[in-house]
């Protein structure tokens, strides 16, 4: 499904970053390494580029990643675009100061602690985790996002994985999102950052 709706003409998404990023810009910073997951079609990770972080990016569906890639040359900033399933990409250890995960919410809540662990287990000690999608709310809003419930966030779901975290981040509120086609008006989200214990 992914595949089909990243290789229509033009960027699903857009070219400009989540807000997310630019409401959390000051735990960015200039040299640090990122990792991030169902990077799409690049947006995110050449916004952070752009900035000064070395940035790898892993994605699924190849029309995604040529896009990533074109835009990140576009933008003349190197990042290492990834394409893989993440069940089956081989994730480092203890490798990224921030691992990062903006609406990836297209698996179930068993799937999805899975790859928080795995986010969780790539972090560096001291680290940062930032997620961020929709909350059960979504679905009133009908404005992206799955529609099923139990593939939205609350902040009790970050509990079984990010228990032993430094919480600095966890709040839901609704906003409006302008992310090219796919995600247009008004929605309900929920922001995470978290840091690894050293």
């Amino acid at each position: 499904m992914w595949e089909e709706r990243f290789a229509q003409e033009g960027y699903l998404f857009g070219t400009e970053p989540v807000p997310f990023l630019l409401k959390h810009d000051k735990h960015f910073a200039k040299g640090q390494s990122v990792l991030s997951i169902a990077e799409g079609e690049g947006r995110n990770g050449v916004h952070l580029a752009k900035k000064g972080l070395s940035v790898t990016g892993v994605e699924f569906a190849p029309s995604a990643v040529a896009k990533a890639n074109k835009l990140a040359t576009l933008n003349k900033v190197d990042v290492a675009f990834v394409q893989s399933d993440l069940f089956e990409w081989s994730w480092p250890y203890n490798a990224f100061d921030i691992t990062l995960g903006l609406f990836f919410q297209f698996v179930g809540p068993v799937e999805r602690d899975i790859l928080w662990q795995k986010m969780l287990d790539a972090t560096s000690p001291g680290g940062l985790i930032a997620i961020h999608g929709y909350t059960p709310k979504q679905l009133e809003f009908g404005t992206g996002g799955p529609p099923h419930v139990e593939n939205m966030y609350t902040k009790e779901s970050f509990e079984a994985v990010f228990h032993d975290c430094e919480m600095l981040v966890c709040e839901e509120y609704e906003a409006e999102q302008r992310s090219g086609s796919a995600h247009v008006g008004m929605s309900a989200l929920i922001d995470f950052i978290a840091r690894k214990p050293i």
